[in-house]
């Protein structure tokens, strides 16, 4: 019988390794890594100083669901092949599979995914942020091969959701309720009957339902509560009885700060309201894990440390990732705390020649329209900060570079180190 589920590859790195280096290695972010992620290029006025945060660009998770995706194409030359949504969030590796072959199934707007074209024959690839436990079975009754490319994080997370249905309490999760990530992990508490889940996207939600808890003045009715809540609530959700006992998840690459945040306070705000009970003990009304992706946060303490070490910021940071790439969303949001901060999708969003920069407001909805900056490098010497979301290959960070040193009259593979 043919094997129809793959989790580990096909053992194929060495065949495809010449096509990964090819599509996404850059010698020009090597050279500067090499010099302890610092590097001058051009003299006097026309002086760049290039900073690389430590930690930036393609994590393991995002590294491994590229070279699955990949493997996938070379093992299976002849079949269909198609993918679950994005198999990460950058426009340039998308495009890259789409190039390849490579079929993309996008959800409605109520988030359905419409499998009823698909074949036993087929192959489906299931991205780095995994899929709903109904779709996974939706594709499972297919028949189709399927290579699951779910991050090792995100996974831990599920492992954790589904012990909190299991034990009989309520996950809280921190994220995004359309993210496709958020959705597969909420789907979790399905595993088990009664399973219930609630999403929070940041403290102020966090507060609605802290007030509920505590029955603070104020705190919003009932309908009011399911109403606000509606999209973000398992089917049935009950908050006077699915607010008794918590436990906090968090989307794996929000800031770790805002989701560790968050589940202090939710232990505080349970406490205050059952504390007094006979017999109260902190753990009977609330669980929290750590939960955050290492990468995410490797990557969050690398940029704090790039524009808030004992050097000091950089004149200017340029954060570089997809505009619906949560973990680069949040990269911009905390360099823009302490310089200048422009989020660009890629080296596309710098004209040399005109001297302008397309980017995304630092923050903003994915969908906010860009910006275009006009003389966006300042007169003089100048050093600039560079990071990438983890879902950036560095052949767009190099580009990134070279076009800033183009920005000023450098070409930056004839450029000598000062």
């Amino acid at each position: 019988m043919e094997q129809t589920y793959f989790r580990r590859g096909f053992g194929l790195k060495r065949a495809i390794e010449p096509l990964i280096q090819a599509d996404y290695h850059s010698g020009l972010v090597d050279r500067i890594r090499a010099r302890g992620y610092e590097e001058s290029f051009g003299e006097g006025e026309r002086r760049v100083t290039v900073r690389l945060a430590e930690e930036f660009g393609f994590c393991y998770g995002v590294d491994r669901a590229v070279d699955y995706a990949y493997e996938t194409r070379t093992q299976f030359p002849d079949r269909r092949i198609f993918l679950v949504g994005e198999i990460i969030h950058n426009p340039h590796v998308n495009r890259r599979l789409t190039e390849m072959g490579v079929v993309f199934l996008y959800a409605d707007a109520a988030g359905e995914f419409d499998f009823s074209a698909l074949t036993p024959e087929d192959v489906v690839i299931l991205p780095a942020f995994g899929v709903t436990v109904g779709d996974f079975a939706r594709l499972r009754e297919v028949g189709c091969i399927l290579v699951d490319t779910t991050c090792g994080s995100v996974l831990n997370v599920w492992k954790r959701v589904e012990q909190y249905a299991r034990d009989g309490f309520t996950a809280l999760i921190h994220g995004k309720y359309y993210h496709e990530e958020t959705r597969a992990t909420a789907s979790q508490v399905f595993r088990h009957p009664g399973g219930a889940y609630l999403i929070v996207r940041d403290m102020a939600e966090a507060r609605l339902v802290m007030d509920y808890i505590e029955r603070a003045p104020g705190a919003l009715p009932r309908e009011a509560f399911l109403a606000h809540f509606r999209d973000k609530s398992s089917p049935g959700f009950d908050p006077d009885l699915h607010l008794e006992r918590i436990g906090v998840a968090n989307q794996t690459t929000l800031l770790s700060g805002d989701s560790l945040a968050i589940a202090a306070e939710v232990a505080r705000s349970l406490e205050r309201r059952h504390g007094a009970e006979p017999g109260f003990t902190p753990d009977a009304h609330f669980r929290s894990f750590d939960t955050i992706c290492s990468a995410t946060q490797e990557r969050q303490d690398a940029v704090v440390k790039l524009v808030a070490g004992p050097q000091g910021p950089p004149d200017l940071m340029l954060v570089v990732g997809g505009y619906n790439s949560s973990n680069t969303n949040h990269l911009a949001v905390l360099c823009a705390r302490h310089t200048t901060t422009f989020h660009i999708a890629d080296a596309g969003c710098i004209d040399p020649e005109a001297g302008t920069i397309r980017f995304k407001p630092n923050g903003s909805p994915f969908d906010t329209p860009e910006l275009v900056a006009e003389d966006w490098l300042p007169d003089g010497p100048v050093t600039i900060g560079l990071t990438a979301g983890a879902s950036t290959p560095n052949n767009k960070i190099g580009e990134t570079v070279g076009l800033i040193l183009r920005t000023r009259g450098i070409e930056a593979e004839l450029a000598a180190a000062v």
